[in-house]
């Protein structure tokens, strides 16, 4: 397994480390942290046939879609919204 490692990509500076987990099953995940941003990500586990190269394309597509997924507007509906009534309401039928 590699060591953790620096690299830099788009403008920040990224570090990543492996870890191993806490639990009754021996494992070791990546973590990263990224420059201008407080949260630390641990996204994959580390794997025997990693390569520097295979997790840094790894951490960049992820780091890269996550930055996509927050950059979407909220489509939150408001509660105070007007409920909607159907245009043409079905007929009620005698009994």
């Amino acid at each position: 397994m590699i060591k953790g490692f620096e690299f830099k990509a788009d403008g920040r500076s990224y570090t990543c480390t492996t870890e191993e987990r806490k639990g009754a099953v021996a494992e070791f995940w990546w973590w990263f942290s990224v420059t201008g941003d407080a949260q630390r990500y641990a996204p994959f586990q580390a794997l025997t046939g990693d390569t520097r190269a295979s997790v840094q394309e790894r951490i960049l597509g992820y780091y890269t879609n996550r930055l996509a997924r927050l950059a979407e507007p909220t489509q939150r509906p408001s509660q105070w919204r007007k409920r909607e009534t159907p245009v043409n309401p079905a007929p009620e039928t005698p009994a």
